[in-house]
C-alpha cells in the first residue's frame, strides 16, 4: 500500500477505527489490535487494547497467535480479521461466530472459492498449535486448518442467515484493499452503490 492500511481514511475516521466499531457492534469486547513491531498504530477507540507482535516478518500466523494468546484468559472464542475490510458488516461477524459450535475450532468462510482465514472465528485453545507451527518455521496461516476441526462456510451457508443476507447479499465483508488501486476502487464502489456507513473525506 505504501502507507499504513490501518490509517487509511474511511467514514471520516480510519479503517482501523471502523473495523473496531463494527466488531464492538457485533460482539462487544474485549477488543484487541495486534500491531507489527516498531510500527505506530493510529489512535484506538476507547476500550480497545493493542499488543505488538514479538517478531517482525512472520506474517499473519504470528499475529493470530499473538492475538489469541492475549485474549485467551478472557474469551474462549475470537473473531479474527484484517484491518483492511472496509465493507465488513456486524451481521457477517455474528454469522461466522455462530458456526463455532462445541466441536468446532475454526469457522472459516469460503467466498467465491477462496478461504478467508482473516475474517474467521477461532477457539483460543488453538493458540499452542499456532505457536508450534511458528516454532517449526511453517508460517502458512491456512496450514493451521489442517490440524483443527473446521466448519467451512460457503456463500449459501453464510447467506442462510437472514440478517446477513439483508445486510450484505454480495458478501463484500471479505473484500480487502491490498494496494492503492484496490483502495480507490473501494471508494468508487461506495460512491456508486451507497455505503453501509457514509464515506468520509480524505484528511
Amino acid at each position: 500500500m505504501g502507507t499504513s492500511k490501518a490509517a487509511l481514511r474511511w467514514d471520516g475516521a480510519t479503517l482501523l477505527a471502523r473495523t473496531c466499531a463494527i466488531l464492538a457492534r457485533a460482539v462487544g469486547g474485549p477488543l484487541l489490535v495486534v500491531g507489527s513491531p516498531g510500527r505506530e498504530l493510529p489512535a484506538l477507540p476507547p476500550g480497545v487494547r493493542a499488543v505488538a507482535d514479538p517478531k517482525e516478518g512472520r506474517g499473519p500466523l504470528q499475529g493470530l497467535a499473538t492475538g489469541l494468546a492475549a485474549v485467551a484468559s478472557a474469551a474462549d472464542v475470537a473473531f479474527v480479521c484484517a484491518t483492511d475490510l472496509p465493507f465488513l458488516q456486524a451481521a457477517f461477524v455474528r454469522r461466522v461466530l455462530a458456526a463455532l459450535g462445541a466441536q468446532v475450532d475454526l469457522a472459516l468462510p469460503v467466498v467465491r472459492g477462496r478461504p478467508q482465514p482473516l475474517a474467521a472465528a477461532y477457539r483460543t485453545a488453538v493458540t499452542p498449535l499456532a505457536e508450534a507451527r511458528l516454532a517449526r518455521g511453517d508460517l502458512r496461516l491456512l496450514g493451521l486448518a489442517a490440524e483443527v476441526c473446521v466448519a467451512r462456510l460457503d456463500e449459501a451457508a453464510l447467506l442462510s442467515d437472514p440478517a446477513l443476507a439483508a445486510a450484505d447479499p454480495a458478501l463484500r465483508s471479505v473484500v480487502n484493499v491490498n494496494d492503492p488501486a484496490a483502495y480507490a476502487a473501494a471508494r468508487r464502489r461506495v460512491g456508486r452503490d451507497g455505503p453501509a456507513l457514509p464515506l468520509g473525506e480524505e484528511g
